[in-house]
């Protein structure tokens, strides 16, 4: 029987690579409990394909010639009560590369292919045991940088953003039932189904604008948070850079301007995934590359989520130090901490109010600020207004159904004509099918799912 590429039995390993004391390997498709027991030999002395489903079966994977791989757990499961709707058989083995090769080789000889990215998701989505968003949800949560999108990941995974939207489709639905109505009221002067429709678009395009404000910050905060610092030259930026982290990243000298270019460094704190930047000092230069230095200091402070903003305090600040302090504390006030650096050494330096007081060689000082960085992530994240947690892909289609209820507006003034409102409105809906993956397009899926690991 020729089976589709959505049928046939695929397989992939689903725990990282690397070494370890155990892998999980997935097999799923039409033909899995044939394949699997192609390759298998259990203790009981029973086939693969005659053990009750749901259950954990002791054995063997065996090659061709019957020789023993790996001694192994397998988790037998029929559809459609599995992950992906599919008869499922997950192998449990030693984590060593060359066993997990020659089982997946097995697999192969038996009739199973390669899993692509994403691949099992897709079929649980095909086979409606989740809709698009949910899937989507499954990969936000593999992928979370911080408690609070591990958190909305895992509610958007049990449906939440899904319940916003199916609302939404409920809406526009019963709009377009009004507006179907119409034909047979045609006539009658007091029935105000345009003010009705009016008054549910409203409502559902203040419910976007409510999505929209907080996305930028939503999207920043799902990739970690990002912290840069900037200040002039020997600013002692390095060496809090160095104190933050814990280890030295960035070179340090007494020598003026030796960071000319961004240095990036990664940790996790409370639970957050923080990114520090060190950038390249700040003043007017001839040198080309430290120009381009520079250039990058100054949009690593756009892109930043917080800024810390590091003035010398060892020494009376130039004008021109001055007026770019007061520029990047009066553009990025809500996002910028103020540090007055080399407090050991420090004079009466006072260019921005409520600086902190610090020095790399204090270790005090350097859990001040980092209290100071703690208080403004809290704050970032308490100011996220919307529990939903929207990707580029969703958030663009939310734009083109915004789009579309632009346009019906003025339909609704003067005298209706509900035959093509009703259009119209049928085509919003067709932006929320594709939301949810009901109508989307097989190159649309495809691109969501190259997103995936191959083993989900």
């Amino acid at each position: 029987m020729l089976l589709s590429r959505d049928e046939a039995t695929i397989i992939a390993q689903c725990t990282p690579k690397g070494s370890g004391a155990l892998a999980l390997l997935r097999l799923s498709g039409i033909n899995t409990l044939d394949i699997a027991g192609k390759m298998s030999t259990l203790a009981s002395g029973k086939k693969l394909i005659d053990v009750p489903t749901h259950t954990i079966q002791y054995g063997s994977v065996v090659d061709q010639k019957g020789t023993a791989i790996d001694q192994v757990l397998f988790l037998v499961m029929h559809g459609p009560k599995t992950f992906t709707g599919q008869d499922t058989v997950e192998i449990s083995c030693h984590n060593n590369p060359f066993i997990i090769e020659a089982i997946t080789a097995a697999a192969l000889k038996s009739g199973a292919r390669l899993a692509q990215e994403g691949e099992f998701t897709k079929r649980a989505v095909l086979n409606k045991k989740m809709d698009l968003i949910q899937a989507e949800a499954i990969n936000d949560l593999i992928h979370a940088n911080n408690q609070q999108t591990l958190k909305q990941s895992l509610a958007q995974l049990n449906g939440t953003l899904s319940a916003w939207i199916h609302q939404i489709e409920k809406q526009l639905i019963k709009a377009i039932a009004l507006s179907e109505a119409s034909f047979e009221f045609i006539d009658e002067e007091d029935m105000a189904f345009g003010t009705q429709i009016e008054k549910i678009l409203a409502g559902i395009m203040d419910d976007i604008e409510k999505i929209k404000e907080s996305f930028d910050q939503q999207n920043q905060i799902r990739n970690g948070i990002r912290i840069a610092l900037i200040g002039s030259v020997n600013a002692g930026k390095s060496s809090l850079f160095n104190a933050l982290l814990g280890k030295d990243r960035a070179i340090v000298t007494e020598q003026p301007g030796t960071t000319r270019d961004v240095i990036e460094s990664g940790l996790y704190r409370n639970g957050t995934y923080l990114t520090m930047v060190d950038t390249a000092g700040l003043r007017q230069t001839e040198d080309k590359i430290e120009k381009e230095g520079i250039k990058r200091s100054e949009q690593e402070a756009q892109k930043a989520d917080i800024i810390l903003l590091i003035i010398d305090g060892s020494r009376e600040n130039s004008k021109e130090e001055q007026a770019i302090y007061h520029e990047l504390h009066t553009t990025h006030r809500h996002k910028t901490i103020v540090i007055k650096n080399k407090a050991d050494i420090a004079k009466d330096v006072d260019i921005v109010p409520d600086a902190i007081s610090a020095s790399y060689k204090q270790p005090k000082s350097i859990e001040t600020i980092n209290q100071a960085i703690e208080r403004m992530i809290n704050r970032l994240f308490t100011t996220i207004a919307s529990p939903l947690l929207l990707n580029q892909r969703q958030f663009n289609l939310l734009l083109q159904l915004e789009q579309k209820l632009i346009e019906i507006f003025p339909l609704l003034k003067g005298t209706i004509q509900y035959e093509l409102l009703s259009y119209h409105l049928s085509d919003a809906v067709a932006h929320i099918a594709e939301l949810t993956g009901k109508t989307i397009s097989e190159e649309s899926m495809n691109a969501v799912f190259r997103e995936f690991c191959v083993g989900k």
